[in-house]
């Protein structure tokens, strides 16, 4: 009986496509996790894996797996598993790659593809996460953007008295879907969605849980017709780390995530939370909004009341940049009472505002462009076109090909 023919080092990394991290949810090939693999000829594999963390309490499971996939291999007579650690740069490429993967496998939902996802979050209820909320979107509304918002706050939802609307959602006659509140906001417009919308006073108290929250929420993004030019998609989420807050996660997986705290120390250790959730289901947390920073008298005179640094510490400590300080003003709780966010006004917090939106919209988030990708793929069309042309008078086939009609 001759002996059996040894495995090749591809025929045991093609073999580990097969070994899954449970926590990314893509084998480990995919993720860059597997660097290599050695077969001897005695039969003796030796193969190198590389973790997201050295203490990965996955190791066990991976190990497992491992060995029982490459020992199965006819000729294997040892298996053995270095360990080593991912670097940083490694880290961050396996992440987006979990990511994007998750995303493509992501249930399909009425928001365009080129819209930017962001999602408002706080670890804790009262640090002005709505009001954020409502004065970005304002903010890059009036800069010319279509930017929508849903009121995710459930069971808190201010986000239609804070931008001074009423009414009820409809649908269409044509085709069902849920038509959302329209406000025109300089050379932009607001599309907006809420619960407020569906309850016949704002004094309503709903008493959802579990999978009544997640069709809610649902309902929000396959069934709103946001229209096929959104750029922006602003989520007031609830506070903390729920029900509605994982089922947006694992809907939107391509969103990006915004973390709102107050100058105070236990708003910032609640505030991790948010984030660690955030991560754990793949997002992207592109900063921290320290609201209520300090209060400015008439004169300039300057008040930590809630204490000092709290947003910085949040940043160092969750590794994303300090997007803004918005400071304490009468006119951020007047505009939010009647309706006429302070984005639109004077003073320090609107400067402010205007100063994220801007930032967001050129530098850290700015919303999907496609001219570029279209001009060079109208370049490459009309290049291959031309090519096949002259071919085609260069060859002796009779054949006539048809010159494109340039669009008008």
């Amino acid at each position: 009986m001759s002996e059996p023919t040894l495995p090749t080092s591809e025929d045991v990394i093609g073999l580990l496509r097969g070994v899954i991290d449970p926590e990314l949810g893509s084998d480990i090939v995919t993720l860059g996790m597997a660097k290599g693999a050695t077969v001897s000829p005695d039969g003796f594999v030796r193969i190198t894996v590389a973790l997201t963390t050295a203490g990965c309490p996955l190791r066990a499971q991976i190990q497992r797996d491992v060995r029982d996939r490459v020992g199965s291999l006819p000729g294997v007579t040892k298996v053995k598993i270095d360990w080593t650690e991912l670097t940083a740069e490694e880290k961050a490429t396996t992440m987006a790659t979990a990511r994007r993967n998750i995303a493509e496998r992501a249930p399909v939902t009425a928001i365009p593809a080129t819209t930017k996802v962001l999602m408002i979050a706080s670890g804790k209820g009262g640090v002005g996460k709505s009001s954020v909320t409502v004065n970005l979107a304002t903010a890059l509304a009036a800069t010319g953007f279509k930017v929508g918002v849903i009121d995710a706050d459930i069971w808190g939802f201010s986000v239609p008295r804070m931008l001074g609307v009423d009414g009820r959602l409809e649908a269409g006659e044509a085709d069902g879907r849920i038509a959302p509140h329209r406000q025109t906001v300089g050379r932009g417009e607001l599309r907006i969605v809420s619960m407020g919308f569906l309850v016949d006073d704002e004094e309503t108290a709903l008493m959802w849980r579990g999978l009544i929250l997640q069709r809610a929420v649902r309902h929000f993004l396959e069934d709103v017709d946001w229209g096929h030019d959104l750029d922006y998609l602003l989520i007031d989420m609830p506070p903390g780390t729920g029900d509605v807050q994982m089922g947006l996660a694992k809907l939107l997986p391509r969103a990006e995530m915004i973390v709102v705290t107050t100058p105070s120390l236990s708003a910032q250790k609640v505030a991790v939370r948010a984030v660690n959730m955030g991560r754990q289901n793949y997002l992207r947390i592109i900063g921290v909004v320290e609201n209520m920073s300090e209060f400015v008298t008439p004169d300039g005179e300057r008040f930590a009341i809630f204490g000092t640094g709290g947003g910085q510490r949040l940043a160092k400590t969750i590794g994303a940049p300090l997007l803004a300080r918005i400071p304490i003003e009468n006119a951020v709780a007047e505009g939010g009472d009647t309706g006429t966010p302070i984005a639109l006004g004077d003073g320090a917090a609107a400067e402010a505002f205007r100063e994220l939106a801007h930032l967001l919209s050129t530098d850290i988030a700015p919303p999907v462009d496609l001219a570029g990708c279209s001009v060079r793929l109208l370049d490459a069309v009309n290049a291959a076109l031309d090519a096949h042309d002259s071919g085609a008078n260069d060859s002796d086939d009779d054949t006539k090909v048809a010159s494109p009609v340039a669009g008008g």
